[in-house]
C-alpha cells in the first residue's frame, strides 16, 4: 500500500512536470485522510513558497504544490509509518522517514505524527532540507506527535 502511494505521488509529479505555463492547478489524489481536521490546520498554514518555488493550487483536498513545474508536493492524511529501517531524520522538531528509492526524487513521510503527511521532493530543483523545514512548521503546528525516530543501536540489546 505504501508503495503504491510513493508511485502515484511520483506519477502526479511527472504529470505535473508536463504541464505548461498556462495551468495553474495540479491534479493530485488525496490522502485517505485527508478530511482530518487536522489536515485542514496543516493545509491553511501552508507557505505560499517553499524553498523559493511558488504555490501551485491543487485540485485535491489537504494537498499542496509549488514550483513550475512541480518540484515539490504534499499530501496530509496519509497511512502513518509503521516501524522501518528506513532513513529517519528530524528537521525543525519534525521526524521525516526518507524513501530514496527514486533518487535524486524523495518521498519523505513524517513519523510519529497523525495526522501523516507526504512531501514529494525533486532535488534536482530544490533543496529536500530547505523545502522540510519550511513545510514542517506547518506539520509541526498542526498534527500531534505519539512517537519519534530511534536509533537503530538503542533498539538493540545491551551486550553482557
Amino acid at each position: 500500500m505504501r508503495r503504491l502511494s510513493a508511485i502515484a505521488l511520483a506519477a502526479a509529479l511527472i504529470a505535473g512536470i508536463g504541464l505548461t505555463g498556462c495551468s495553474t492547478t495540479v491534479n493530485l489524489d488525496p490522502a485517505e485522510g485527508a478530511g482530518d481536521p487536522a489536515c485542514a490546520e496543516v493545509s491553511v498554514r501552508l507557505p505560499g513558497s517553499v524553498a523559493d518555488q511558488p504555490r501551485r493550487w491543487t485540485d485535491a483536498q489537504a494537498t499542496g504544490a509549488w514550483g513550475d513545474p512541480s518540484s515539490i508536493l504534499l499530501r496530509c492524511g496519509v497511512t502513518p509509518p509503521g516501524p522501518t529501517e528506513a532513513r529517519c531524520i528530524t528537521i525543525g522538531g519534525v521526524d521525516w522517514i526518507v524513501d530514496e528509492s527514486q533518487a535524486p526524487r524523495y518521498l519523505v513521510t513524517t513519523y510519529g505524527r497523525v495526522p501523516a503527511v507526504e512531501v514529494y521532493i525533486d532535488n534536482e530543483a530544490v533543496s529536500p532540507n530547505d523545502a522540510l523545514g519550511e513545510l514542517g512548521v506547518a506539520v509541526a503546528a498542526a498534527t500531534t506527535v505519539e512517537g519519534e525516530c530511534t536509533l537503530t543501536e538503542e533498539l538493540l540489546p545491551e551486550q553482557s
